[in-house]
């Protein structure tokens, strides 16, 4: 067969493309009707978000105008502890002043109540001895008070005298008589002294403010026995840790009292020995018991004075050196012992001679004596 032959090539359908065509139509109607189906069920579903959607919006407005309901409620909420938070921290304050003023009430209390204390340690402390009691009685007064018997040293101008009588019309009447007239012994000489009061500045009224010393302790009940060796065995004892005592600083006797003051280095050690009061020391050979109180620090806080005439001393003046000492003193004594001389019997005499100094020591010149 040659190429420029024209030729046609028919094919006609065979039974089998037929059938295939019609499977092929069928699967698409198939697939078509699911395809409306699943269209349809999509648009449900569309349908059914939205009705979702609008009911999610209307929940969400609903839960907005709650949470602002919610908002404004607490604010207020908020607000009210706010006003109960201020009202309690005034109160607090209230209650923190209170408490200041409770406190400071306290201490004061406490401060008054260490005084009473303190004053207590003062009466308590003194050591025991048997007293008369020879004074006036009067209203009881807030501040505790003393007996006092002043003490005063008189300086002495040279050519004086000081003659203290038994009895005061006496001195009252060698003051009235002024100047008299001695004689000298045997001799016809005479001098002639004036008599002059004697006046002194004595303590009216004397406040002292006592408080009991850390450092020192008073030791009383103590035996008679060599001064220095019971000094020695008490610094001993006291300055011992196991009798509760420590290093000591000084140890001095009173004599008066016959009691003795312990110093120590360190402030804490008094009370612990004041607070247990009695305790055993060897002295002479044997167990002591003495008793141990506070040592009281006093500073005077007030002092009134007056001046005051020794009812039964007078001073003597202008006397000469006309002999010696001695002669001339028992001369005057003789003199106004004698009651020709307006005199009386002398309970003391004291004779300063010229350029010398002498110092007459007055006692109890506060209840009319003088010594």
């Amino acid at each position: 067969m040659s190429s420029e032959e024209d030729f046609s090539l028919v094919t006609e359908p065979s039974m089998q493309s037929l059938e295939r065509v019609k499977a092929s139509i069928t699967n698409y109607k198939k697939r078509h009707e699911q395809l409306l189906q699943e269209q349809k069920e999509l648009a449900t579903c569309r349908d059914e978000t939205r009705e979702l959607a609008r009911e999610f919006r209307l929940r969400t407005e609903k839960l907005s105008q709650a949470l602002q309901k919610d908002e404004l409620s607490h604010k207020d909420a908020i607000g009210q502890e706010k006003a109960k938070l201020n009202l309690l921290m005034e109160e607090e304050l209230d209650l923190l002043r209170e408490i200041e003023k409770v406190e400071k009430a306290l201490k004061e209390e406490d401060a008054h109540n260490s005084c009473l204390k303190e004053q207590t340690d003062v009466f308590t402390a003194v050591p025991e001895r048997k007293f008369f009691f020879k004074g006036a009685t009067e209203k009881a007064v807030k501040a505790e008070t003393f007996e006092m018997e002043p003490r005063v040293e008189y300086p002495m101008e040279g050519g004086t005298a000081l003659v203290t009588f038994e009895e005061e019309v006496v001195a009252k009447k060698i003051l009235e008589m002024k100047s008299h007239q001695v004689n000298l012994g045997e001799s016809e000489c005479s001098i002639t002294v004036e008599a002059r009061p004697v006046q002194l500045m004595v303590p009216r009224l004397v406040e002292i403010d006592t408080e009991v010393c850390p450092r020192r302790i008073l030791i009383s009940d103590l035996p008679r026995m060599d001064t220095e060796n019971l000094l020695n065995k008490l610094e001993i004892h006291f300055s011992k840790r196991k009798h509760g005592g420590g290093e000591v600083d000084e140890c001095e006797m009173m004599p008066d009292s016959w009691t003795v003051v312990l110093t120590f280095v360190d402030n804490d050690i008094a009370k612990r020995l004041t607070d247990i009061e009695y305790h055993d020391v060897k002295l002479q050979n044997k167990k002591q018991r003495v008793r141990v109180t506070p040592f009281l620090n006093g500073n005077i806080t007030n002092l009134q004075t007056k001046m005051s005439v020794c009812p039964r001393t007078v001073l003597l003046t202008r006397i000469p050196v006309v002999t010696d000492r001695d002669t001339l003193q028992d001369l005057l004594e003789i003199h106004f012992q004698q009651t020709k001389n307006g005199g009386g019997e002398i309970e003391a005499f004291l004779y300063n001679p010229l350029d010398e100094q002498t110092t007459a020591l007055f006692q109890g010149v506060s209840q009319n004596k003088d010594e």
